[in-house]
């Protein structure tokens, strides 16, 4: 878009508006307000009765601006998806507990299982940070990332006992199965014996 396209929207999506199917945010003081709009390949505009009150790169359908500023402090870390600082407090509550939520967001869209980690950390406050660490270092000698298995393990308080591992294939009987002493192999010791003249002319 090379122009200079005018429309107007209104500011709801969580202190974001909608343009050309892309958000961006503003002040909170503007949420439910008609603001202006002039947007071109690089930038988008906002303005209220004239005033110029924001300006945001252009984004792609499908994309987000966010400015940490127009976001109230309690809603910066879910907005701005910050998964560092998700992380770190997970792990302040045990280092496995870190790993885990790491492994959990460890995705091309790391946001959208922000969720998941949240229920880790309500399972750590139901449960305990010690119990939760537990279970956390279990699942991951397993390799098994799965909350739902972690909520299992502590309903069951069965975080501290290793599962037993199934037996490896043709370690039980069947209809073929031979004893192994029937492969048992014994020595035989052989006594050679002359042949006499008289014997070679018979």
């Amino acid at each position: 878009m090379n122009g200079i396209n005018s429309i107007r929207t209104i500011v709801r999506f969580r202190e974001h508006a909608e343009v050309a199917k892309a958000l961006y945010s503003l002040p909170e003081q503007w949420i439910g307000t008609t603001l202006d709009v002039r947007a071109d390949s690089e930038l988008v505009k906002f303005y209220r009765r004239g005033a110029l009150v924001k300006v945001h790169p252009r984004q792609p359908p499908g994309g987000r601006s966010t400015d940490r500023g127009d976001l109230p402090e309690h809603k910066a870390g879910y907005a701005l998806r910050d998964l560092a600082a998700l992380i770190a407090t997970c792990a302040a509550h045990g280092p496995n507990i870190g790993i885990y939520a790491e492994r959990i967001l460890d995705d091309p869209l790391p946001w959208t299982r922000m969720r998941t980690v949240y229920r880790l950390q309500g399972l750590v406050r139901r449960y305990g940070a010690e119990r939760v660490e537990q279970a956390c270092s279990l699942s991951l000698d397993l390799d098994v990332v799965s909350v739902n298995k972690i909520a299992s393990m502590l309903e069951r308080a069965t975080e501290n006992t290793a599962p037993a591992l199934p037996r490896a294939v043709g370690q039980t009987a069947t209809r073929f199965s031979r004893d192994p002493s029937e492969f048992t192999t014994t020595s035989t010791s052989l006594t050679v014996v002359p042949v006499t003249d008289s014997e070679e002319t018979c």
